[in-house]
């Protein structure tokens, strides 16, 4: 055994070995990979291991065709067989809600150059002649999605990482993880210890445990899964091919050909949570005794769809575990508060995503970042506020509504509320609805009456009116919004000026109260991130950016080291904050303070500490709404008070509360972007207009790999579009993120933002376009059909800045 190696990999199933394998293709050959028991034991060797390309997410999308598209090439390579069947599958709608998600699908695969389309009934009954197609509106064809042998696609990886140079131990338990000074690790067994400079944790089922032994908890919990595989069927048995498999959602169970018979599966309602306290370490290829009353309704489903399921004897039921995050997404990334410790964990779809996550897995690892902005996975999104009992709750919600749509803007309500801050109660008596931020409950929007809750769908739900409502009060007179949930730091002393533009791309503020808006550089010269930077005094700096990216953006601080005598800090929990903003916000906050809000002595982007309505608040002259407006940033202890005194000052003009819809609509209008939509690490600075605040004449973090994307041509651009109205397609619908873009029938982009524009009566849309220009028409797919959609000069609202710096 090896006592020394690049990395390693804790954990043999197809997660482990794919990752290890990746490893080995990106050139990392001295690579280890510990197993406690068999490769495959744990929850790989009984999965249905069934595949498929599309998703919602469209990076999603891409590391799952590029999964599919793998397994034979990894046969050829390595000579052991993927076990890979690829007859087809049909996804099933029943709903008006299942064919618009299904619509979409289709016109983002065209646009990706997937397989995946529209076909008759006649053809789906050609295809699959058992199936019932009665009461279905729309079936669309994947003619790649299948299954693979899990034993099989698990064994490949080995052989080709082995082959390439990588050392697999089995039977060989991890019995500790040590971090090292320099960064490193020892990893302890009990045949000898490695010393690597990084740890994997692909460990499954024993992820919790793993992560344990680095002093790391993470949300993860296992719950029992049942499928059954039929006997032997008389009308299989008699047919020359293989039948594809039938995804039918909306039923809530998975059905394709298994041997002669079928094999069908299913997320009840009444499910089962296994191993609350932790794994067992004997557990490896055991079973749980079969119950089927648990998925009885599940099975009625499939006997009405496929009648032949009800007449089929039943050959063999598995029961076996799965280990879930409280949303289904893997808890992907190295660990921010560590050094060079790689999380990969809670991943259900894993023969449909292995290979793209050892992909993604080995480019983080070996370059600094992925090729994909894969967020939605990064382990970062979820903080220490993710416990037992939110995770529990979540999991369980997400096993029993597998195959629900996640509608756009969707919020759900289990293991809600977690976190609370002290104006809640308040917003709630004036009728908010919240959604979850970074773990706090945050004001969507707000009803006429306190109780209400969203509805849900692709098309315009029961808060459009109400949003629409807000965003004009707040254009006509005032709003005020809720911002606690930006992240905000504080950073001072001798060197925090130095280490503030060792890290940001632009300059630091040189005068004491001004601001300056700054990216944040990724290691492939993306946008990691976007901020505001506020001199607060010679030596003292406020920085403000977004709250859901605080774990994420932690990588990116202790990458640069403090210098001596420098601190800097998270105030997120400490502070709240509100945005009064609006043609009347000046006339509402001068009331409350003795401060002189005028133009001339606080402009657009100017800051000071103030009392208002004797609160001692900092304030700065920006809005996220392009209006005029002031962000008001107090002690969390005041923020009842503070907004006590918004409320009552807002009355004489006509002002009250806002939610985030509504400023994610106000935005729109402006034109601006949003970090996690327009702003990735995905884009280029040049390619979303902020190269203007990339300052070359000084050194920061990531530089040489901007200068290198800088150099470049955009190879798309930002752009804002308004939808035509008058399309009947879509008359009730805007686009809210990932519609694909047409012109003339041929893919220019994708939409990354979208909402109605209230106070400027357009359908709006943010994204991203090649080879089209300022008033040129596209097709935008909202609900996967064709909207006629223009590119617009400049932003409907405020073009030129007036009210903004009025």
């Amino acid at each position: 055994m090896r006592t020394h190696a690049q990395a390693v990999v804790i954990g043999g199933g197809v997660i482990g070995c794919s990752i290890l394998y990746h490893l080995t293709k990106m050139g990392w050959t001295d690579v280890v990979l510990l197993e406690r028991d068999e490769l495959t034991s744990g929850s790989t060797w009984h999965a249905a291991a069934n595949i498929h390309g599309l998703h919602d997410s469209t990076n999603i999308s891409r590391i799952q065709h590029y999964t599919m598209n793998l397994y034979k090439g990894l046969e050829a390579e390595t000579g052991q067989s993927c076990g890979v069947f690829q007859p087809g599958s049909l996804y099933l709608a029943q709903t008006i809600e299942r064919e618009h998600q299904l619509r979409l699908q289709a016109a983002k695969a065209k646009l990706y150059g997937m397989n995946f389309h529209e076909v008759s009934r006649d053809e789906a009954e050609r295809l699959h002649p058992l199936v019932d197609f009665d009461g279905v509106r729309c079936i669309m064809w994947e003619p790649d999605g299948g299954n693979v042998d899990p034993s099989g696609v698990t064994n490949a990886y080995a052989a080709g990482a082995r082959q390439n140079g990588a050392e697999i131990i089995r039977f060989c338990p991890v019995t500790g993880t040590d971090p090292q000074p320099d960064g490193t690790w020892i990893v302890r067994t009990p045949k000898g210890d490695i010393a690597t400079e990084w740890v994997i944790n692909a460990a499954g089922l024993w992820g919790r445990e793993v992560a344990a032994l680095a002093g790391i908890e993470l949300p993860l919990q296992p719950t029992e899964h049942q499928y059954f595989v039929t006997e032997t069927i008389a009308e299989i048995e008699s047919l020359d091919r293989r039948l594809p498999s039938v995804a039918d959602r909306d039923g809530e169970y998975y059905l394709r050909q298994e041997g002669q018979g079928l094999l069908v599966g299913a997320y009840e309602k009444d499910l089962r949570f296994w191993a609350e306290e932790g794994t067992p370490q004997g557990f490896g290829h055991e079973l749980f005794a079969d119950d089927l009353e648990r998925i009885e309704e599940n099975m009625m489903r499939a006997i009405d769809r496929v009648p032949v399921v009800g007449t089929a004897g039943i050959k063999r039921v598995i029961n076996g575990p799965m280990i879930w995050s409280p949303d289904s997404n893997v808890l992907f990334g190295p660990v921010p508060e560590l050094s060079n410790y790689f999380c990969c964990n809670g991943i259900i779809p894993g023969f449909s995503q292995s290979g793209g996550m050892g992909l993604l897995a080995a480019d983080w690892i070996v370059t600094g970042e992925t090729r994909y902005d894969m967020f939605a996975w990064d382990m970062a999104r979820f903080g220490s506020w993710a416990d037992k009992a939110f995770t529990k709750a979540r999991v369980g919600d997400q096993y029993a509504n597998r195959f629900k749509i996640h509608f756009p803007n969707e919020e759900r309500a289990a293991g809600r509320p977690i976190r609370k801050r002290s104006a809640y109660d308040i917003q709630k008596e004036h009728g908010a609805v919240f959604g979850l931020s970074y773990g706090w409950e945050h004001p969507l929007w707000y009803s006429d009456a306190p109780g209400a809750e969203d509805t849900d769908g692709f098309t315009r739900q029961n808060w459009w009116k109400p949003v629409g409502r807000e965003c004009k009060m707040l254009r006509e007179n005032a709003g005020i919004i809720d911002i606690a949930n930006f992240a905000k730091y504080i950073c001072k002393g001798s060197g925090a000026e130095t280490w503030l533009n060792s890290i940001f791309a632009n300059h630091m503020p040189k005068h004491v109260g001004r601001s300056c808006l700054t990216p944040l550089i990724g290691k492939r010269g993306g946008i990691a991130g976007d901020f505001t930077v506020t001199r607060l005094g010679e030596e003292e700096f406020w920085i403000i950016g977004s709250g859901m990216a605080e774990r994420y953006h932690k990588r990116f601080f202790n990458a640069v080291p403090l210098p001596a005598g420098t601190h800097f800090e998270s105030m997120t929990d400490a502070f709240c904050g509100f945005n009064v903003a609006g043609p009347k916000s000046r006339d509402l906050l001068q009331g409350l303070t003795d401060t002189s809000l005028s133009t001339v002595d606080f402009p657009f982007m100017q800051s000071n500490w103030i009392e208002l309505a004797h609160i001692r608040v900092l304030a700065l002259r920006v809005s996220f709404t392009g209006d005029l407006g002031w962000e008001l940033h107090c002690a969390a202890n005041d923020q009842v008070r503070l907004l006590e005194a918004l409320l009552k000052s807002g009355k004489d003009f006509g002002a009250s509360l806002v939610g985030s819809r509504a400023l994610m609509s106000l935005r729109i209008e402006k034109g601006y972007g949003s970090w996690s939509r327009e702003y990735s690490p995905e884009y280029w600075p040049q390619e979303v207009g902020l190269d203007r605040l990339c300052k070359m004449d000084k050194a920061f973090l990531n530089k040489a790999a901007v200068v290198e994307t800088m150099a470049n041509e955009p190879r798309e651009r930002l752009v804002l579009l308004a939808l035509d109205s008058s399309d009947t397609n879509t008359s009730n619908a805007d686009a809210s993120g990932g519609e694909p873009i047409f012109k003339d029938g041929k893919g220019i982009g994708r939409v990354t933002s979208g909402a109605y524009g209230h106070t400027v009566g357009m359908s709006l849309a943010l994204g991203f376009v090649k080879g089209a220009v300022a008033g040129d028409t596209v097709e935008v797919m909202v609900l996967g059909q064709p909207h006629k959609a223009r590119i617009l000069h400049e932003p409907p609202f405020d073009p030129s800045g007036k009210r903004l710096r009025a």
